[in-house]
């Protein structure tokens, strides 16, 4: 089963593509999705005791724990350190679910792809990218969003040209929603095509 990994810095339009994937019949997991699922749950307890005062009513406030990391490399470390296992336990999960229904391929949707290391656990890496300006504009509007805010999560990010650089497919969001959904399916299709040929014989 082929590992499909979608990744794209703040405000590309990831969570837009991984919908259209997910629309071209590719089973999407989605980490953001999960670690929101998390932090109502089994992370709960687990972020609380890492920086108190983090959660309400047995969820973790992302505000509160947005401020109390504002600014702080080695509490993204500490916070990192308790969520990715989770994420990556129900991303096996997810993976194994899916061969047993015989998919042949899935959409691993990970923000920090590059960042974490997770590389090794797909088979071809699909980003998701667009103009700097329409970046910003996109991110700067979203509501609670600050130029400051915007920067320093820019600063823990790959860059986005070396994202790019490494991709094996480039999907830029900076047209129509059609000229995005035409080319995924074209990515799907050479996939298709690929697999059928054999190109992925440890998938």
């Amino acid at each position: 089963m082929l590992r499909i990994g979608l990744t794209g810095s703040i405000g590309m339009g990831k969570s837009t593509m991984s919908k259209l994937f997910a629309e071209s019949g590719v089973p999407v997991n989605d980490s953001d999705a999960v670690v929101h699922d998390l932090y109502a749950g089994e992370a709960a307890p687990l972020v609380e005791a890492a920086f108190p005062g983090t959660t309400k009513d047995g969820a973790v406030d992302r505000q509160e724990l947005g401020r109390q990391l504002a600014g702080s490399p080695e509490g993204f470390k500490r916070l990192e350190a308790i969520v990715h296992p989770l994420v990556k336990k129900r991303e096996a999960e997810f993976i194994e679910r899916e061969r047993q229904r015989g998919s042949e391929m899935v959409l691993l949707d990970i923000p920090l792809l590059f960042e974490t290391g997770a590389e090794s656990r797909v088979d071809v890496i699909v980003v998701v990218s667009c103009n700097p300006q329409i970046q910003r504009e996109r991110v700067l509007a979203r509501p609670g969003m600050t130029v400051e805010k915007f920067n320093m999560i820019l600063a823990r990010q790959t860059p986005d040209a070396e994202k790019r650089a490494r991709a094996d497919y480039v999907i830029d969001t900076g047209h129509s929603i059609e000229t995005a959904r035409k080319r995924v399916a074209e990515i799907v299709s050479d996939l298709k095509r690929r697999l059928a040929s054999g190109d992925f014989l440890n998938a």
